[in-house]
């Protein structure tokens, strides 16, 4: 059986995180539901997981969910991290550029290069493309980079002049690394989180009990450190109609 939660997965968080599985695996054993006793970690190939018939519980992204994942997968729910600005179970992207560039303003880096995690982020590559779009600019696919963190300095290195991070991560980020060399230019509109996932076999009303039941035995020191305020009940249409912006390979080929 496969579980994970690999999105906010930080070193400095790990006993945390693992303290919150073992909470989640003990309410998953009472309703008699087998899982592993270690979350899978290190694995690269997250959609062969997300869409594997043992998959257990995990944290996918809303994109992926509504472009690849929907119809093969159940939405168990989403966790609330009480981002500002945003309702129970949304988010947004902090977007970001570095200290020193003078424009100060998103509706000022029409033609920017935008560093992107993923192409299929919501975060780091839907939000900001779509947030341009409805702002009357363009933005211009720069280096896929593989994780916000990485787009961060991407940016303070000036290998490209924008990029947008997810908002939790960006208050993790503020909590354990020098943001020194890069500034904030603005925000995307909040769009629904990163929900829990199961496959389509499971018992996904369930799950998300045993997962509240975790949230609220979880130590208020640890819930603290994982900025955890709950779980929402977000509908799967609520995802599905945020709309699915051009590809990085498409923008390009336009330009």
């Amino acid at each position: 059986m496969i579980a994970s939660l690999p999105m906010y997965d930080r070193p400095e968080l790990r006993a945390e995180t693992d303290r919150y599985w073992a909470l989640i695996r003990h309410g998953l054993a009472a309703r008699g539901i087998d899982a592993p006793t270690a979350l899978q970690r290190g694995d690269d190939a997250l959609l062969a997981h997300w869409e594997s018939p043992d998959l257990i519980l995990s944290q996918t992204c809303g994109f992926p969910y509504r472009a690849r994942l929907h119809g093969h997968v159940q939405l168990v729910g989403t966790p609330d991290f009480g981002n500002d600005g945003c309702p129970p179970g949304y988010y947004r992207s902090i977007l970001i550029a570095r200290a020193d560039d003078p424009r100060a303003r998103f509706a000022d880096f029409d033609g920017a290069r935008l560093a992107y995690n993923d192409g299929l982020s919501q975060s780091g590559w839907a939000a900001p493309i779509n947030q341009a779009a409805s702002a009357g600019i363009r933005l211009v696919p720069g280096m896929e980079t593989g994780a916000h963190r990485a787009s961060v300095l991407a940016i303070a290195e000036g290998q490209a002049d924008l990029a947008a991070i997810d908002a939790l991560t960006w208050t993790l980020l503020q909590e354990f690394e020098d943001l020194s060399r890069v500034k904030v230019i603005g925000t995307t509109d909040p769009t629904p989180a990163l929900p829990y996932i199961t496959s389509v076999g499971q018992d996904a009303a369930a799950i998300r009990d045993a997962v509240a039941e975790a949230i609220t035995a979880l130590p208020a020191a640890d819930r603290a450190r994982l900025r955890l305020r709950g779980i929402a009940d977000i509908p799967a249409q609520a995802y599905l109609a945020v709309r699915i912006p051009p590809s990085p390979e498409q923008i390009a080929q336009e330009n």
